[in-house]
């Protein structure tokens, strides 16, 4: 089979993949899927390594052309490994699809309470910046500034203390199984 033919057939099972990932190419994945060593890709969407298929091949192309025959058979062997393990992984993507939104729920969740735990973080340190600032103002307007601030950041930190608890709650009942 001439190399022209070999290149052919790789473009037409790009394309085949392309339109089986294009659908659920956006979905992230929570977890990396493949080795470190089949794709340079750390992304969390199967479009990404898509595009590194795609971006292989157009090496692939370049490499034929300019008759590098030892980065050809390299970039051809890695090709068609990439090319194996992303249809393996469409393959198996209503399996994992059925075990995956808990995971997907639970990792959310804690990725929630630790960014809203940063945010009371940042309103206390804001309220104790304020406060050692009043302490500090001549003028009645700059103190009645400050109070309205203070007034502003506190029910900030309230509103963050409810959301805390509500998400604290919500990783208690995935936990619990509810």
């Amino acid at each position: 089979m001439s190399t022209q033919r070999l290149l052919q057939a790789l473009e037409q099972q790009i394309a085949t993949l392309a339109s089986e990932v294009q659908p659920r190419g956006d979905v992230p994945i929570p977890q990396a899927r493949f080795d470190t060593a089949l794709f340079a890709n750390h992304g969390t969407r199967l479009r990404d390594y898509l595009a590194e298929v795609q971006k292989n091949f157009a090496q692939l192309q370049t490499a034929v052309k300019d008759n590098r025959s030892a980065h050809v058979a390299f970039l051809a062997e890695k090709l068609v490994t990439q090319l194996t393990a992303l249809q393996r992984e469409m393959a198996t993507q209503t399996l994992r699809r059925k075990n995956q939104p808990k995971e997907v729920v639970a990792v959310d969740l804690y990725h929630k309470l630790a960014e809203h735990q940063e945010y009371e973080r940042r309103l206390i340190a804001m309220i104790e910046d304020r406060e050692s600032l009043l302490g500090q103002q001549t003028t009645f307007a700059a103190q009645k500034k400050l109070q309205q601030e203070l007034a502003a950041i506190e029910g900030r930190l309230v509103r963050c203390r409810q959301a805390l608890a509500r998400i604290e709650r919500n990783i208690e009942r995935k936990e619990n199984g509810f």
